[in-house]
């Protein structure tokens, strides 16, 4: 008994006082560590959580000031907040980081990037108040190569919204939307690619121009139109902004931003009070870009609803925004042949 002591006091003396495990059957000695004590590399917590630390840090950062990050080189800053919502998938992968390096430090920094992300998108999960509202809408990107377009049609009139927009309406697929909306909706215009169709009649029909310069004539995809609802007129707004583009300069939205900020100075013209703008805007309501409405218009309360692309949506690209009203929630409606899902909102007005 005294010589196992001694061999005993013999090894604590050699491993540093941790304490030593003999591995059954193995004959062979392997050192233990204290959970939060120093790992096999001589590091101890607070060191080896430096990085998943630090990226929480900067993760957190970006989701506070991203408008911060400058536009000048590349339109960064656009492209950041297209897709600022997907930094919230940095957090469970910091915080596996933060467990397998046992670090709390990291642990606690991890946290910062998930108050961030809840203060920021947590209300659009929460669940929407569903009761009276005034008007619902449904706003849909149909694509010009839509091969059913009186089924697409077919299948926005099942939601039973109060008024549709399309837009990419082509001369030859008109007809068939033309023809499968006119039952349930009376009233309707059209202006270039886009449209709106109506329960309620219209008035003071006319294009807005939102064409930037550098495109032909022919390049109409702007509409307002006065809409009569049991609760006074409202004037609601269809565009479809030019598309942005992936290139190596950068995200290039220069177009889209020219055409945003002429339909940004029609609505704010616009004399009625109450206004629904609908339309496929080409980006996020948080990308700087879209801020000439975004600074006029309210977004809704509820709902993700990400819209684009249809086989697999990773952004909410088809906007429902309003002034003098609220959309108390947006979500999105089954696959039709475009490479947009459409998306629905329940709107009520603001008493005036």
């Amino acid at each position: 008994m005294r010589r196992r002591g001694r061999e005993a006091a013999d090894g604590l003396r050699r491993t540093g006082g941790a304490p030593v495990v003999d591995v059954a059957g193995s004959g062979a000695r392997r050192t233990a560590r204290w959970r939060w004590g120093t790992d096999a590399r001589g590091r101890t917590a607070r060191t080896r959580g430096r990085v998943p630390a630090a990226l929480a840090v900067l993760t957190a950062a970006l989701l506070v000031f991203h408008s911060a990050v400058p536009n000048a080189v590349g339109r960064a800053g656009s492209l950041l907040e297209a897709f600022l919502p997907w930094l919230g998938l940095a957090v469970p992968v910091l915080l596996v980081a933060a467990l397998v390096r046992r670090s709390v430090t990291a642990l606690v920094a991890v946290l910062l990037p998930a108050a961030a992300w809840a203060v920021l998108f947590g209300g659009l999960l929460l669940p929407a108040d569903r009761g009276a509202h005034d008007i619902t809408a449904v706003q849909h990107n149909v694509s010009d190569e839509n091969p059913h377009p009186a089924g697409t049609a077919r299948a926005l009139i099942g939601s039973a919204p109060d008024l549709v927009t399309l837009e990419e309406l082509t001369p030859a697929a008109l007809p068939a939307y033309e023809a499968a909306l006119a039952p349930e909706y009376p009233y309707h215009a059209v202006e270039g690619t886009v449209g709106l169709w109506s329960r309620h009649p219209l008035t003071d029909v006319r294009r807005v121009d939102i064409r930037p310069a550098g495109i032909g004539e022919g390049w109409n995809r702007g509409l307002r139109c006065g809409v009569r609802t049991p609760r006074g007129e409202i004037a609601v707004y269809v565009a479809h902004l030019p598309s942005v583009r992936f290139r190596s300069t950068g995200f290039g939205s220069g177009p889209r931003d020219e055409s945003v900020r002429l339909l940004g100075a029609a609505v704010d013209a616009e004399k009625v009070e109450r206004v629904v703008l609908l339309g496929d805007l080409n980006s996020t309501v948080d990308d700087r870009g879209l801020a000439p409405l975004t600074s006029r218009l309210s977004a809704p309360r509820r709902g993700v609803a990400l819209s684009w692309p249809a086989v697999f949506p990773v952004a909410r690209i088809d906007q429902v925004l309003t002034r003098s009203a609220t959309a108390a929630e947006v979500w999105t409606l089954p696959a039709t042949g475009s490479d947009h899902l459409p998306v629905a909102a329940r709107i009520g007005f603001d008493a005036s």
